[in-house]
């Protein structure tokens, strides 16, 4: 049965990248519209005369493939498909059909789970631990010992002068000198401003709504690291 699947392995693969497209879009299966192979190999520049023979030769391949399978044996057939499904991937990846980059990029998150949950833990012990700070100081500590803890490069805070007047707030820092916070995981790379990074900025506020100054969150970016942070 693998040699008629083989041999139409190249409508058999348009077939089933639409209707996976258009289930992954939400779309009819039905609907038409202009992502097909063809359609994606003009994109790329081809002509209609060079997409015709890319085309024929794709199914010559599949074609000649589908030969060695006349000669039955586990061995065969296993080098076949491995060779058919490199070949599929390689030339998918080459159309650049964003919804299976979206898939992909669904699968790292999934990979990349276990630290998530690292972070979220590291967030959550924290808070409960602030509910209960009695000065500035363990504040300062009990923010460092989380962010040590996850995936982000460098907190601060700055908090505004006016602020330190404000001697009814429990937790503000004894001395004015101390209405900066910074802590940075690799100083000399986050000092660094030509590297790739992004910045969160969050306002702290008072319970009654007080603004006291702002806190900045840091995150560098790396190909060896996952670029996003879940926080819930």
């Amino acid at each position: 049965m693998a040699i008629p699947v083989v041999s139409f392995g190249l409508p058999i693969l348009e077939t089933g990248i639409s209707i996976l497209r258009r289930l992954i879009n939400g779309r009819p299966v039905f609907a038409g519209d202009r992502e097909h192979i063809h359609h994606k190999l003009l994109e790329r520049g081809l002509t209609h005369r060079q997409v015709v023979i890319v085309l024929y030769a794709v199914s010559g391949l599949f074609a000649m493939l589908s030969l060695f399978l006349l000669w039955p044996g586990g061995t065969t057939l296993g080098l076949v498909l491995v060779v058919v499904g490199c070949g599929i991937w390689v030339g998918v990846q080459h159309l650049g059909y964003i919804e299976f980059g979206e898939l992909r990029r669904v699968a790292v998150r999934t990979m990349e789970q276990p630290q998530v949950f690292v972070n979220n833990m590291a967030i959550r012990r924290a808070l409960g631990e602030l509910k209960v700070a009695r000065d500035y100081e363990q504040v300062c500590r009990i923010v460092k010992a989380a962010f040590e803890s996850n995936d982000f490069d460098s907190v601060e805070w700055k908090l505004e002068n006016s602020a330190w007047g404000n001697r009814g707030f429990l937790l503000l820092p004894q001395r004015p000198e101390l209405l900066e916070f910074r802590w940075q995981r690799a100083p000399e790379r986050a000092a660094n401003g030509s590297l790739p990074s992004w910045r969160l900025q969050l306002d702290l506020q008072t319970g009654k709504g007080v603004l006291l100054g702002h806190m900045m969150l840091f995150r560098l970016y790396s190909r060896g690291r996952c670029n996003w942070i879940s926080i819930c």
